[in-house]
C-alpha cells in the first residue's frame, strides 16, 4: 500500500460484495483473500499484469510492487476512483469484464481473485482473458469452493454471487475457454484457524456470520480472534481439494 496516500483517501464502504482492509471484523475475509496474492505474487514479477475486477485495489497495489506494469479494471465507478486516488502505481480503467478493453495478446498475466462467482457470463469472461493474454501467459484465478461455501445448495448463499463452482466445474470452464490448467489447489485453515474452529463451536466462520446477522456488537473475544488472523494462518495445498475453502487455479494460454 502507498502509505503516503492511504490516510488521505476515504475508505470504500463495506457492502458485502467486496472485502476491504483495515476493518477488524472483516479481517478474516480480508486475509483469506490476501493469501492468494501473497502466494502467487512471484508469478507477476517483471510482467505486464491485468487485474480483472480489482475492487478496493489493495491486491493490484501488492502486484505493482513486483510487476513491470499493473492495469486494474473494475466496472464500479466508485472503486475506479478510489484506486486512482489511493494506489497511483496502478493504471486504473473502468470497463466490463465480458468485453475487456484491451488489445489482443497485450498482457502477460491476468489476475482474477474472488470475482468470477459474481459474473453472469463466466465463459465469455474466460474467453476474453485468453484473448488479451500473450502466448504462454497465465490466468491466476480464485473463487469460493461451492462444496464448502454453499453446502447442499443449488443457489449461492451470498446474494452477490451468481454461480459458484467446484474444482471440476472450474476446470471444465477453463479448458472449454481454451486454457490448459497447470495447477488446481485450494485454501485451507492452518493450525491456528483449526484451533479457532474448535474454540468457537466447531466453525470460526459460522461464529462470525451469526454475529454479523444478529446486528449487534461483536463479543470482544471474537473480535480479537478475528483481528489477529494473518495470511500465515491459511494453507494453500493441492490435497483434499473438495474440502478447500477457496479454489485457486493457474491456467496457461498455449
Amino acid at each position: 500500500m502507498t502509505t503516503e496516500n492511504a490516510g488521505a483517501v476515504e475508505p470504500l464502504p463495506l457492502t458485502g460484495e467486496r472485502t476491504v482492509p483495515g476493518i477488524a471484523e472483516e479481517n478474516y475475509w480480508f486475509r483469506r483473500h490476501e493469501i492468494v496474492y501473497a502466494r502467487l505474487l512471484d508469478r507477476c514479477a517483471g510482467k505486464t499484469v491485468l487485474e480483472a475486477g480489482s475492487g478496493e485495489g489493495y491486491g493490484a497495489d501488492m502486484i505493482a510492487g513486483v510487476a513491470t506494469k499493473v492495469i486494474g479494471l473494475d466496472y464500479d465507478a466508485s472503486a475506479v476512483a478510489h484506486v486512482r486516488a489511493r494506489y497511483p502505481r496502478v493504471e486504473m480503467i473502468q470497463g466490463n469484464l465480458a468485453a475487456l478493453p484491451l488489445d489482443d495478446a497485450s498482457v502477460d498475466v491476468v489476475v482474477n481473485f474472488q470475482v468470477i462467482e459474481h459474473l453472469w457470463d463466466q465463459s465469455q469472461f474466460l474467453r476474453e482473458c485468453l484473448r488479451v493474454l500473450r502466448p504462454g501467459g497465465e490466468l491466476l484465478i480464485s473463487t469460493p469452493n461451492r462444496i464448502t461455501f454453499s453446502p447442499g445448495r443449488d443457489t449461492p448463499l451470498n446474494p452477490f454471487h451468481t454461480r459458484e463452482l467446484n474444482a471440476d466445474e472450474l476446470t471444465e470452464l477453463l479448458v472449454d475457454a481454451g486454457f490448459e490448467v497447470a495447477l488446481m489447489t485450494g485454501v485451507h485453515h492452518g493450525a491456528t484457524l483449526k484451533a479457532l474452529d474448535a474454540k468457537h463451536g466447531g466453525s470460526f466462520i459460522d461464529a462470525q456470520i451469526e454475529r454479523a446477522l444478529a446486528g449487534e456488537p461483536w463479543p470482544a473475544e471474537l473480535t480479537a480472534d478475528v483481528a489477529a488472523v494473518s495470511v500465515d494462518d491459511f494453507d494453500l495445498i493441492t490435497e483434499d481439494i473438495d474440502a478447500s475453502l477457496d479454489l485457486v487455479a493457474i491456467a496457461v494460454k498455449r
